[in-house]
Order: structure tokens, then sequence, then C-alpha cells
């Protein structure tokens, strides 16, 4: 099973009054678990970028100015997501920036399913508090790296909260194990011999086929051929 965990960083808080996408971070999962499949890219924008924005972030226009626009990047994010279920923290957010990206440039939102792990948090562990730092904190992940904000970065804590939310390291192992025999009994079905049922003529049977064929006249079967 395969599922991508996303985040952006913005411009500011509201993509209705102009804010934009500045960072887009990706990580692949399969079976819950992160692999080494990921994806980052900056997006420059005319959009200033506000204080609050950059204290959180780090990122400048400066920084920008040299980088694609969200429209020249678009393409690689939609063949990396394809259509697979969307991880995210506070879906919301993220998912009407990028609708809003998508709007500009004249493409249809995005239809993927999605999991918000602010509302899994809050329904699994029975809280409130449902920050990224908090569930870090709460699930012993190590949060030494995240001096500032990154999409790609917190994609990475991200994921590795989700597999606790969802039952941890062993139900991974559980899923992976099933996934595995289900592909070991599709190839011994497509291996094995298909099954025979053998039938034995009878003394009738026997009789009536000679019979049958008493009356063709010159079957190949009486003549010598050789």
């Amino acid at each position: 099973m395969r599922e991508i965990v996303i985040d952006t960083e913005t411009t500011g808080l509201n993509f209705r009054s102009g804010d934009r996408i500045i960072e887009v971070g990706c990580v692949e999962l399969i079976n819950h678990v992160s692999t080494s499949n990921t994806l980052q890219f900056y997006c420059k924008t005319d959009k200033e970028i506000s204080e609050s924005a950059k204290k959180v972030s780090g990122i400048s226009n400066e920084f920008l100015k040299d980088k694609k626009t969200f429209e020249e990047n678009h393409q690689e994010l939609l063949s990396f997501i394809k259509n697979d279920v969307l991880i995210i923290h506070n879906s919301d957010f993220d998912m009407g920036f990028l609708n809003n990206e998508l709007s500009i440039i004249g493409k249809p939102p995005l239809k993927n399913k999605v999991v918000d792990t602010v509302s899994l948090a809050r329904k699994v562990l029975n809280t409130r508090v449902a920050n990224l730092d908090y569930l870090c904190r709460r699930f012993n992940i190590d949060l030494s790296e995240r001096k500032l904000h990154g999409a790609l970065l917190d994609s990475r804590l991200l994921a590795e909260v989700y597999l606790e939310l969802r039952g941890g390291k062993q139900f991974s192992m559980d899923l992976n194990q099933k996934e595995s025999k289900k592909d070991s009994n599709k190839k011994n079905k497509l291996n094995s011999p298909s099954k025979t049922t053998k039938f034995e003529p009878t003394h009738e049977d026997i009789r009536l086929h000679k019979e049958t064929i008493k009356d063709i006249k010159d079957a190949f079967w009486n003549k010598n051929l050789y």
C-alpha cells in the first residue's frame, strides 16, 4: 500500500488573501513506513513572504529568486503523488493552498483521499493538543534537526508520527507479512498445475464406441500408413 506524506511552506496563512506556496516536501510510505523516495522543491513568487513566515521557515524572497515557479514544478508533484492517499497534518491548510495553486494555472483540484493526522491524533490519543512538536515528543521522535520548519523535514517527522498513530512498527511488520503472504499465495496459484479429472470408460461405453465406429468406411486407423 502506497501513501504520500506531504507538507508545504507558504508566504502566509491565507491563500484567499494572495499567499502562495514557497516549498513542497513529500515522503513516500509503503505499508505506513517511509522509504528513501522523496520529493522537494521551492517555488519563487512575487508575493512578499511575511515576517512571521520567514521566522518559521527561514525562507526569503531573495533565496527563491532563482527557483522555479509552482507551475514549472507542478507536473513533477502530480507524477509523484499519483492517485495515492495523502497524509497531511492539518489538511485543510495544505490542500487549500495546493488546490489554489493548481487553480491559478488552470488545473483541476486534487481528488486524492486525504488522512488528516491532526484529527487522527486527537481520536487515537484523546488529546486536544496535536501539533507536530507535541506528537514527536510524545512518541520520542528526535526533533534535534527541527531548528526551523521545512516541508521535507516535517514530512519525514510526520511519517514517523503517522506510523505510531497506526500502531507502531509491529503493526507495519504484520502488514508487510500479510502483503507478502498474499503475493506468495498468488504466485503459488499461478505456478501450480491445473487439476484434471480422470474418467474411466465403462464396459457399456466401450461397447457403444465399437458399434459407432465399425460402419465407418475407409477409417484411417484401419489403413497401413507405412
